[in-house]
């Protein structure tokens, strides 16, 4: 018998008000909504929301946890630095942590949604490696440096080529 692997629909999370989560979604992180059933919301990002969470999978609603803090949605973006003036322009933004650096040298910043899910917006990593191939740093040491395959970094560095 051969086993063929399953395919994966897309990461779903529980949200109190679609309106809410919806516009979130859209104004924050420029999601397009592919398909609105009123009571679940799935976006082209890949991800979906969903309304009455508890009641539709018929467990108790006071089992759903916010700000349980081992959950993220992860965003990249390519203009980091665009995305977090627009991030201080809205009000009510919670952050888990400011905007910082990891040794990979991506920059991050973690905040959470209306209903307390972490969503992580990170610097595109063909833009890290771009940035330092534009200084002069070889394939190899920007490899290195941001802890990627050579192959990633030549893939980035033919797509600047063009």
């Amino acid at each position: 018998m051969v086993c063929l692997a399953m395919k994966f629909g897309c990461p779903l999370i529980a949200v109190t008000d679609l309106d809410v989560s919806k516009k979130f979604y859209q104004e924050v992180l420029n999601q397009e909504v592919g398909l609105d059933l009123g009571w679940n919301v799935w976006f082209s990002g890949g991800f979906a929301i969903q309304l009455n969470f508890a009641d539709i999978i018929g467990i108790d609603k006071t089992t759903i946890k916010t700000k349980s803090n081992n959950f993220e949605l992860y965003f990249e973006e390519d203009d980091f630095d665009g995305f977090l003036e627009k991030l201080k322009t809205i009000s009510g933004i919670e952050y888990v942590h400011p905007p910082k650096k990891y040794a990979w040298q991506q920059r991050v910043v973690r905040f959470y949604d209306p209903d307390k899910h972490i969503v992580e917006v990170g610097e595109s990593m063909a833009v890290v490696a771009k940035h330092f191939l534009d200084q002069g740093v070889s394939v190899e040491e920007t490899a290195k440096l941001i802890q990627h395959p050579v192959e990633f970094v030549q893939m980035v560095q033919a797509k600047t080529k063009e």
